[in-house]
C-alpha cells in the first residue's frame, strides 16, 4: 500500500503536465547562452508545488487518476500565466545549474529570483564574450 501512495505523488503532475505541454512555447535556443541543442523547458513556478498549493487552497484531495483528470483543466485554466508565460527555455546545462541553486522543486517564492538568476547569467556571459573579442 505504501508503494501505491508514493507512486501517486507523481501521477497528478504527470497528468497535468501531459495535458498542458501541448501548449508550451519552447524556444529554439537557450535564453542564457544561445545554444540550440539539448533544450529544456523550465517553469519558474514549478508545477509540483504549484499544484500541491492549489489542491490545499481548494481543499482537493487527489488519490486516483480519475480525481486528477476531473480537476486538471480547472487547475490549468487558473494557472495560465505560470504554465505558459512564467517560463524559459534553457540548455540542459544551464537548466541543471539553475536547479543546483534552487533545488529540484524550487519554492514558489523563488520564481522572481530564478528569473533574475537567468538574466544575470546571460549578462555575465555576454560581458565575457565582449571582453574576448
Amino acid at each position: 500500500m505504501a508503494k501505491h501512495s508514493a507512486d501517486m505523488k507523481r501521477i497528478p503532475i504527470k497528468h497535468v503536465r501531459d495535458k498542458a505541454k501541448a501548449r508550451y512555447n519552447k524556444g529554439t535556443s537557450c535564453e542564457i547562452c544561445g545554444v540550440t541543442e539539448q533544450l529544456d523547458f523550465h517553469h519558474y513556478y514549478t508545477l509540483t508545488p504549484l499544484f500541491e498549493k492549489w489542491c490545499r487552497t481548494n481543499k482537493v484531495s487527489v488519490a486516483t487518476d480519475e480525481e486528477v483528470l476531473a480537476i486538471r483543466d480547472q487547475f490549468i485554466a487558473e494557472h495560465e500565466k505560470e504554465l505558459y508565460q512564467d517560463t524559459v527555455t534553457l540548455c540542459h546545462s544551464h537548466h541543471m545549474k539553475l536547479h543546483s541553486v534552487y533545488g529540484k522543486d524550487p519554492a514558489l517564492a523563488t520564481a522572481e529570483k530564478q528569473k533574475n538568476w537567468v538574466r544575470i547569467q546571460k549578462e555575465k556571459l555576454d560581458e565575457a564574450r565582449k571582453l574576448a573579442t
